[in-house]
């Protein structure tokens, strides 16, 4: 007979095996990245360089969310990437490898923000819109926004791609950057509230 502390071994926590695996992706992806975005404050100041030209013209596949903040409660603007379907717009909360490496499976402010305050605000090419924004979690709904959110190109994507990834953009490495986005990061939708 083997002592107690012999035998199958324990497995892991699903958590720490997630945020194992993050980590992991997060080197491979690590080595095609710029410098350029590093942490997730470099990625605050791009977005508040965007953020005068989004608002004269939105482009397609962008927009500037609206959080309300959960500790000053005043609005919280940011540039993101979203593809609208309907009634439904679709964007995922990203970490640069650089940061996923460190904290993998970290959560951003306006992240943080939706989760205290799901009502949002959000400015599109076509509008601008009241919603409800919230993590998806159910695993039809996820593939729904993966297929949403990796297969379309825009053309703002390739200048994106330009500031996170090293040589000439193509559609192939727009799509595999915006995967490796989705896999490792945060998925939301918003119920866009229609007048």
């Amino acid at each position: 007979m083997g002592d107690s502390t012999t035998g199958p071994p324990t497995p892991e926590p699903p958590d720490s095996t997630r945020l194992r695996d993050l980590r992991l992706a997060a080197e491979t992806e690590a080595r095609t990245h710029t410098l350029l975005i590093r942490t997730v404050r470099s990625g605050g100041i791009l977005s508040a360089l965007m953020r005068p030209a989004f608002l004269v013209k939105t482009p397609k596949g962008y927009g500037i969310l609206t959080t309300t903040g959960r500790k000053t409660g005043k609005p919280r603007p940011k540039c993101v990437r979203v593809i609208r379907r309907g009634d439904r717009a679709y964007l995922v909360q990203l970490l640069p490898p650089h940061v996923a490496m460190q904290r993998p499976g970290a959560r951003t402010g306006w992240l943080l923000n939706i989760l205290a305050n799901p009502n949002i605000r959000i400015r599109l090419s076509d509008g601008t819109f009241d919603g409800v924004a919230r993590e998806i979690t159910h695993s039809t709904e996820l593939v729904i926004a993966r297929t949403i959110l990796c297969e379309t190109v825009v053309p703002l994507d390739y200048g994106e791609c330009a500031i996170h990834r090293r040589g000439r953009p193509t559609r192939a490495k727009i799509q595999h950057l915006h995967r490796y986005w989705f896999d490792t990061g945060h998925p939301i939708v918003i119920e866009l509230a229609t007048h």
